[in-house]
């Protein structure tokens, strides 16, 4: 299970122990780096505004390294051996997958295997709170979007759930 930490101890946790908390919440390594060099925090607006700030100003490649850090929606069984370490919070945001049917989630398994054709990379939402069917729907929209902006959707999508597990690493 990952650690939460009030602001005050992640602030004075050791750079290492921090670059390992960081990366549950991202596994972009630029962004993991610069997270951590920016320590301390005053607050978590503060905190969670450096990584908006972060991330946008990473490359392609840095954001396409994040992705890599998912789960397809869907894939409930990767969840217990490739991205075991962020388990439980993948686990929170699939939700809506977990308690779909397996019609939706063949599904869904169909149209992650045509985006990834399509895009290179795992499709990215962020899931918390949505349905499968609802996902499976964004999906499909977005397999209709040229390959420049599906990239800026994806990695906004993919700020969002950072913001979600930074507020999850640290409790006020």
């Amino acid at each position: 299970m990952i650690q939460s930490f009030s602001l005050s101890a992640f602030n004075s946790l050791a750079e290492e122990k921090a670059a390992n908390a960081l990366t549950y919440c991202c596994g972009a390594s630029r962004w993991v780096s610069q997270m951590n060099r920016s320590r301390p925090f005053p607050s978590l607006e503060t905190l969670l505004e450096k990584s908006t700030l972060v991330w946008n100003q990473l490359s392609a490649e840095d954001w396409k390294e994040a992705f890599s850090h998912h789960p397809q929606i869907g894939d409930l069984k990767s969840l217990e051996s490739k991205f075991s370490n962020t388990k439980t919070w993948a686990e929170q945001e699939q939700k809506g997958a977990a308690q779909a049917s397996s019609t939706t989630l063949k599904e869904l398994a169909l149209a992650n295997q045509k985006y990834q054709n399509q895009f290179g990379y795992i499709f990215i939402v962020c899931a918390t709170g949505k349905t499968a069917e609802e996902m499976l729907m964004l999906l499909r929209n977005r397999l209709n979007n040229s390959h420049e902006e599906e990239l800026k959707v994806a990695a906004a999508e993919q700020d969002k759930i950072t913001r979600l597990r930074l507020e999850k690493l640290i409790y006020v």
